[in-house]
């Protein structure tokens, strides 16, 4: 009887040991599926923070050259002004020159100060625009009049009023020019 009555008890301890061994691995299982939803969720996270912060990156990136590109056209737009203004200086040298060779003064000392503003002009890069005999071109000549002339092509430069100057490619001052047209009704051949 006591033997019977151990039996019993030891059926029920393992019966009772199965259902906590699988009441166990439920939890185990349960667990494990918890752990890796919360893998899976934090690593969509870290998926969309680093989209985030490649866009920020890409951003931050652009904003960058943009502004180094804005700066850098504001430093030539304001150079070229001082330039422009500097010129406007350097040719009332030039006429004052022209004046006193007029009236025979001695210009030496002039001379020095023009051969120092011309440098200083081809060290900034300023060059004078090549007008006379050139076919005009609104971008780089101002049209002041217009003369009749059959032996020049139309449009050809034939006088420049005001020298023009560039910088960079960028025209700080057009040549101000006369410009030769065809007479209306005149031959070629005449």
């Amino acid at each position: 009887m006591v033997e019977e009555k151990d039996n019993k008890e030891s059926t029920a301890n393992n019966s009772s040991s199965d259902e906590f061994d699988e009441s166990e691995t439920d939890v185990e299982a349960s667990e494990t599926d918890v752990v890796i939803d919360v893998a899976e969720t934090l690593q969509e996270r870290l998926s969309i923070c680093e989209d985030k912060l490649q866009r920020a990156l890409a951003d931050y990136q652009n904003l960058e050259r943009r502004n180094s590109i804005e700066v850098s056209q504001k430093i030539l737009q304001k150079t070229n002004q001082l330039m422009l203004s500097f010129i406007g200086m350097y040719e009332d040298f030039i006429r004052a020159k022209t004046s006193l060779v007029n009236d025979s003064t001695n210009i030496e000392g002039l001379d020095v100060v023009i051969k120092n503003m011309e440098n200083f002009l081809s060290e900034n890069n300023i060059k004078p625009i090549e007008a006379i005999g050139e076919i005009f071109d609104p971008k780089f000549h101002e049209a002041v009049s217009t003369v009749e002339d059959n032996s020049l092509d139309e449009g050809t430069i034939t006088q420049e009023v005001a020298k023009g100057y560039i910088s960079f490619q960028e025209v700080i001052k057009p040549s101000k020019v006369i410009v030769s047209k065809k007479v209306k009704g005149m031959m070629k051949d005449d």
